[in-house]
């Protein structure tokens, strides 16, 4: 994981006073009048592009039973239809083992449809020549969970891996003994026995065997060059795994980085962040490329004026379709620099991409973790190892949208919207080229500048667009209307200008089939749909009128409850009131017809959309949901939100639930009395703080303090009653402080620790018998006032006159509630 370019390379540094020109730049250009005023943003697609042509390697492979998987030049294809597969990072060897199937089921139930997997040589080989598959590094265990869910498995097997682990994956022992990363002969000795280890756990279940497992990385960030490395070695690497068994149909190694991508057998996997902890910057960081339309696939490759650095570079991954395997599912946290993420920071990324050209969205991370003990030593990077950053020791939460403990983020409903898109239209986005328009942004000062782009096939597609940055606000877009020149006409979306506001980011559909007739655009974001009864999902961006324009047909009427139709140039115009109704439906002659709800942005943000009771159904709940079969288990730290509404309608009422009255819309709902639990942890200080060692400095950052340092940390013993289970799936300790590093301890053993950016820590106790639940010690180490660290502006707390804080806030027990509908039938 990560960009290492920008860690060690000091050309990619950003002091403060650059970053303050950013933002004066940033500052002036939001008084620049709005360029778009004045006219439409035009996007010439008129000229169709080359097709997609074959690789010039073999790629794909076929299971036992006939499917099959392949690619061309521009997108994936499964069973002979284009396939766009939304992929998830999460490391098994980083969760419990007895909660991987809740949580694989919850990626599942977001929108995931391929997991992806580090494994860790240091995991698994701590100790020379002792492997360790057990428990919750047992591999073949949670490929198989996967493989009963449908999902797919995409494995990264380095040796190199990164993740933030220590030396990268690589055991102590190995790195002792020699030279690692080139075609050392004891090195490739080692890596080989390695590769057969996993070939052994991993043995029939690649996709040629009917197995889940479609993608195998190799190596990460991989630059080094010269006799017995570069593309040398990474085919090298490729013809070990193949001798150990791990025969994938895809190979994939990561593009960026000055990467060295053979120019046969091994597909480039690109990336992007909203920001990086790898960063020497202690200010917040100048604008994103990510952020942009733009059809360069390496972000370092970016330059400020938005133009290519190396345009040979370009050439050369246009060659392949654009994977993505790292963008930013969230960010981790370094001792030094401790970036906050916003829900839309990511997901605006992935509009971007998706108009960019992207044809497999993978996230890094999907889900969060905590580092495993070690038998020797811990197991984080850090500049005591030789690495460029301080890490949490047990902590990688990652801000993503599943976190540490399996806790739901508001990133995760927020990327749920565009995943259930992908899953409905994905096969129709994939082959559709990215348009970029004749007026783009001028550098990444550009405030002013519509970011937009569009995919089309023919004259059909969607268009992308942008108003969200990052840190700089950007001003609302007034006048805001594109004109699509298509091969056979010119389509104005939409008829009259709107504005778009500060923070959007949609994607619009143009010349959408709906079998009677043509949706020319709509305003209003596509989010699946359903076969029976036929139905379109939409849902309004808020301060976006959505409005819907169908070409009028003799025989096909439509009419809106959702609001006014009216006519013009054949074309009829229906303006709608968001809402759970049906808002427009669309007819013939014969009596069938087209559904169209349209949803408010909140209410997509509670759909879900599973198969139950033998009839593919949308599911309205503010709950966490996963379906696994027939049932449907509602996860909530609030009671009062474990209610559930379904369109169709279910054929019978579930045991133990009561119809909800009145109905919301077309969705019939349904709700249980949950008992409430209320519980408070008992808090007692046992030591004041003592001598604080000073901040260190390594190379270039400070260090984290040494474990001795917690020594002499104001401590509090903290004791959680039990619970009795009931509806209580879950406890989390909830702790507010001030401060710079926690750490919570289970009856003397570290649990897990927290770098301070501002939020409340949350800590799951599921995995902690609850005999143990009066035995938690907290520990907090003072924030100095002139620490040389990044956070976040709304974090910094008021410091007393001592110039340090490390305060105590509050200590809650929040506990999660589970109940579970099952909908077999009878």
């Amino acid at each position: 994981m990560k960009i290492n370019l920008r860690r060690r390379n000091p050309g990619f540094r950003l002091g403060a006073s650059l970053v303050l020109t950013f933002a004066a730049a940033l500052v002036a250009s939001a008084a620049v009048p709005n360029k778009a005023s004045s006219s439409p943003i035009v996007i010439d697609a008129k000229t169709a592009p080359s097709r997609p042509q074959p690789l010039p390697f073999p790629a794909g492979g076929q299971t036992p039973d006939g499917h099959t998987l392949s690619l061309n030049s521009r997108y994936l294809v499964r069973d002979g239809k284009p396939w766009f597969p939304v992929m998830g990072e999460f490391h098994y060897s980083r969760y419990p083992e007895t909660q991987w199937d809740e949580e694989i089921l919850k990626m599942k139930a977001g929108g995931i449809q391929v997991v992806s997997t580090y494994v860790f040589w240091i995991h698994h080989e701590e100790i020379e020549g002792q492997f360790d598959w057990q428990g919750q590094r047992n591999l073949r265990r949670f490929v198989e969970l996967c493989a009963s869910h449908d999902m797919y498995v995409w494995v990264r097997v380095g040796p190199w891996d990164h993740g933030e682990v220590r030396n990268g994956g690589l055991p102590d022992w190995l790195i002792q003994k020699t030279a690692t990363r080139e075609n050392n002969p004891v090195y490739l000795g080692y890596v080989r026995r390695f590769f057969g280890e996993i070939g052994k756990q991993l043995g029939g279940l690649f996709w040629k065997e009917g197995g889940p497992i479609v993608g195998l990385q190799l190596e990460n960030e991989y630059s080094a060059r010269g006799p017995g490395k570069g593309e040398d070695h990474i085919l090298h690497l490729r013809q070990i795994a193949q001798e150990a068994g791990l025969d994938a149909p895809f190979y994939a190694v990561t593009g960026w980085d000055n990467a060295v991508v053979p120019s046969r057998d091994v597909l480039p996997v690109f990336g992007g962040y909203a920001d990086g902890f790898w960063w020497r910057s202690l200010v917040d960081l100048a604008p994103s490329s990510n952020y942009f339309f733009t059809q360069i696939r390496c972000e370092e490759n970016v330059g400020d004026d938005l133009r290519s650095k190396r345009p040979d570079i370009d050439a050369l991954d246009a060659a392949y379709p654009f994977f993505t395997a790292e963008m930013g599912g969230g960010m981790a946290v370094a001792y030094h620099r401790r970036p906050l993420l916003s829900a839309d920071d990511t997901a605006a990324m992935e509009v971007v991409k998706l108009g960019s050209g992207v044809v497999l969205y993978g996230y890094y991370m999907f889900h969060g973790g905590t580092n495993p003990d070690g038998k020797k030593t811990t197991l984080q990077e850090s500049q005591a190892t030789g690495y460029p950053n301080d890490l949490p020791v047990k902590s990688y939460d990652f801000q993503a949208p599943l976190g540490e403990f399996g806790e739901t983020k508001a990133s995760y409903g927020v990327l749920k919207t565009f995943h259930l898109f992908l899953g409905d239209f994905g096969s129709s986005l994939a082959p559709m080229p990215s348009y970029l328009p004749e007026r783009m942004p001028e550098s990444k000062q550009d405030t002013w500048t519509p970011r937009v782009a569009a995919r089309l096939q023919g004259d059909h597609g969607f268009i992308f667009l942008n108003n969200h940055e990052r840190t700089y606000a950007l001003p609302e877009k007034k006048n805001f209307q594109v004109k699509l020149e298509l091969s056979s006409s010119v389509v104005y979306v939409p008829r009259r200008p709107v504005n778009v506001p500060t923070g959007a980011y949609a994607i619009w559909p143009v010349n959408l089939n709906l079998g009677w007739t043509l949706l020319r655009y709509a305003t209003a974001q596509l989010l699946c749909k359903l076969d029976d009864p036929q139905t379109y999902v939409f849902f309004a961006w808020p301060g976006i009128s959505p409005e819907f324009a169908f070409e009028e047909k003799d025989g096909v009427s439509i009419a809106s409850s959702g609001g006014p139709v009216t006519r013009e140039g054949g074309i009829a115009y229906v303006r709608i009131e968001p809402g759970t109704q049906v808002a427009i439906r669309v007819g013939n002659r014969s009596g069938a017809g087209v559904n169209i709800i349209v949803l408010s942005r909140e209410q997509a943000l509670h759909t879900w959309k599973a198969t139950l009771a033998g009839r593919e159904r949308l599911v309205l709940s503010a709950a966490q949901l996963y379906f696994d079969q027939d049932r449907v288990h509602m996860l909530g730290t609030d009671s009062s939100r474990l209610k559930v509404s379904f369109f169709p309608a279910l054929e019978r009422d579930p045991a133990g639930f009561v119809a909800a009255a009145p109905a919301d819309g077309i969705f019939k709902g349904y709700t249980t009395r949950v008992q409430q639990v209320w519980s408070m942890a008992r808090v007692r200080k046992l030591q004041d703080l003592g001598v604080d060692p000073p901040v260190k400095l390594g190379k270039e950052v400070a260090m984290a303090p040494e474990d001795s340092a917690f020594n002499t940390a104001a401590s509090w013993k903290i004791n959680v009653p039990r619970v009795e289970p009931g509806s209580v799936s879950n406890v989390f300790l909830q702790i507010a402080y001030e401060g710079d590093v926690a750490r919570l301890y289970v009856d003397g053993k570290l649990l897990t620790d927290n770098f301070y950016n501002g939020t409340p820590w949350l800590i799951g106790l599921k995995s902690i018998p609850s005999q143990y639940w009066d035995r938690l010690e907290l520990k907090i180490l003072p924030l100095h006032d002139h620490s040389p660290i990044y956070l976040p502006a709304s974090a910094r707390p008021v410091f007393p006159p001592d110039g340090q804080v490390a305060k105590l806030k509050d200590v809650k027990i929040v506990p999660e509630y589970e109940l579970v509908m099952d909908l077999k039938p009878r």
